[in-house]
């Protein structure tokens, strides 16, 4: 079967963030939304079926996953990342952004610095900072168009904290982090006993030409310290099911998270995030196959029309994912001026830079590239009229 990825699919007063949500955001909802990391494809045809058939039977009470579940699971890590995972290892978990979160509260105390890569997600900034643990930054490189880690800052900075949340692949830019690089990570972490947390929520979406890597198989000292997040959320563009899947091979790791998680009943699962992530699991090869090729045109169409139209405009292109960094520093216009000329005049709605890192990234931000060829060109077509 060939999928459309060209279809324009109206989301508009559909209750979702990436429309719905520009008023609050942006103050304004007349914007091209190229915001929110989900994608404006259609969800695929086999989890709408699985959802559908679900329906059929008309009580939705308590969910339990099946054992059928947990098999789909675990067959997917081992084929795709050499993860081969007992089942006491795993737990679910109702979204990433939600494990992280617990994983703090869980490992951590009030004052314990948390490390972290910058630029990075918004939320690996502010939800330790919500719970008063410090943020210990330390910043990425730009090299050949794709970030890179210092790695004597990063041992400086591992020096000072109990816990790190690694971006992996990277968000923003889509930087996949080879074995060599997380081993570094891993053998910096163990050595100042710090805990990580992987989140790998966009592992699935790495693009032609690059292997995903997972931070756990890369030496048993990742293995020790690790606490690996995935999730079909952004593959199958399901986000909105809450599923998502957590991995800790270290007992005493996962004895003390998982014991919070079940102590407090806050990852229990729902009927639908099972039912869409089994049918994700089970029957989304090819639909993920043919979703890598449109999305690594779209990234070679971006390339394309920044060399021919916007050559100053520095990116770091995606090797896993969606998520484009774009630097506009050098043409030297202020970083406020830029966002209202974006807002105003091209009326198009990017991720500010700044909120990745704070004034280091005045002049950058994040375009979703996980859109029709057509939505793309015309929000690359504004953002240049907005620079004229």
């Amino acid at each position: 079967m060939r999928y459309n990825f060209d279809e324009i699919i109206p989301r508009k007063n559909t209750g979702c963030v990436k429309h719905d949500a520009l008023e609050k955001f942006f103050g304004r909802d007349d914007l091209l939304p190229m915001w929110v990391a989900d994608m404006d494809f259609r969800t695929p045809d086999f989890v709408m079926r699985a959802l559908r058939e679900r329906c059929q039977h008309e009580v939705l009470g308590y969910a339990t996953a099946s054992e059928s579940y947990w098999q789909t699971m675990q067959s997917w890590l081992t084929k795709h990342y050499k993860i081969d995972s007992r089942r006491e290892e795993l737990h679910f978990i109702p979204g990433i952004v939600a494990g992280i979160a617990f994983v703090i509260q869980a490992m951590t105390q009030p004052g314990d610095a948390i490390l972290v890569t910058t630029p990075v997600y918004p939320p690996f900034l502010n939800l330790p900072q919500s719970v008063h643990r410090p943020i210990v930054s330390s910043p990425l490189k730009v090299v050949d168009g794709r970030f890179t880690i210092d790695f004597e800052d990063l041992e400086e900075c591992a020096k000072q904290c109990s816990l790190m949340i690694l971006s992996n692949p990277h968000n923003p830019g889509g930087t996949v982090w080879g074995a060599e690089t997380l081993s570094r990570i891993a053998d910096i972490c163990y050595r100042h006993n710090v805990s990580v947390i992987a989140d790998e929520i966009h592992a699935d979406m790495t693009l032609p030409g690059h292997e995903h890597v997972s931070f756990s198989t890369v030496s048993s000292c990742a293995k020790e310290i690790s606490i690996t997040f995935m999730a079909p959320s952004k593959t199958f563009n399901i986000a909105g099911l809450g599923s998502s899947v957590c991995y800790c091979p270290n007992e005493v790791l996962r004895k003390r998270f998982y014991g919070f998680l079940d102590g407090l009943e806050v990852a229990n699962g729902n009927i639908f995030a099972f039912v869409g992530a089994e049918a994700a699991f089970c029957e989304g090869e090819e639909w993920l196959q043919q979703l890598l090729q449109y999305l690594q045109g779209n990234v070679e169409y971006l390339r394309s029309y920044l060399a021919e139209h916007l050559p100053q405009v520095r990116a770091v292109l995606p090797e896993a994912s969606y998520l484009a960094w774009l630097d506009f520093g050098a043409l030297n216009i202020p970083h406020d001026e830029l966002r209202q000329r974006f807002l105003e005049r091209g009326k198009v709605a990017l991720n500010d830079g700044t909120t990745f890192g704070g004034n280091d990234y005045r002049g950058c931000f994040r375009i979703n590239l996980g859109c029709p060829r057509a939505t793309l060109a015309e929000a690359l077509g504004r953002i240049a009229m907005s620079l004229e």
